[in-house]
């Protein structure tokens, strides 16, 4: 009798290591999707490749995010749209291109806030040294 299995303990190890497995594999995908987002060798807006002038250019121009030379171009675009210097020319910088900016600068804002929170360090401190995600 001694060599019998408890078939209820088994099964509850087993589903107990399943879910944690489940756990991680979802930590660790959420944890490469605001990686790659924040990846310095691409742009942060559009995921184009960044060469190394193109990032020592927007850090010389003060540009807060890893831009490609176009969306560089677009941002100081909508900087001097909200410095009151917009280029008439310009017809596509309307209201709604405006609101995507800003938009998407909130987003990037919220993103930063949630990586830096208590809950999602303690995620990736419970999961341990990862790979990097771009290999």
């Amino acid at each position: 009798m001694s060599n019998v299995i408890a078939l209820n303990e088994k099964l509850k190890v087993t589903a107990a290591q399943k879910a944690l497995e489940l756990r991680k594999r979802k930590v660790r995908a959420l944890y490469r999707v605001f990686q790659c987002t924040q990846c310095a060798s691409k742009c942060e807006r559009c995921g184009a490749t960044i060469e190394g002038h193109q990032a020592e250019r927007s850090a010389a121009q003060k540009i807060p995010y890893h831009f490609c030379d176009s969306c560089a171009e677009e941002y100081r675009d909508y900087i001097h749209c909200l410095q009151g210097m917009a280029d008439p020319d310009i017809t596509w910088h309307n209201h709604q291109w405006l609101r995507v900016w800003q938009t998407w600068i909130e987003y990037q804002g919220a993103v930063d806030q949630y990586l830096r929170s208590k809950e999602f360090r303690g995620l990736l401190s419970e999961l341990g040294p990862m790979d990097p995600p771009c290999k």
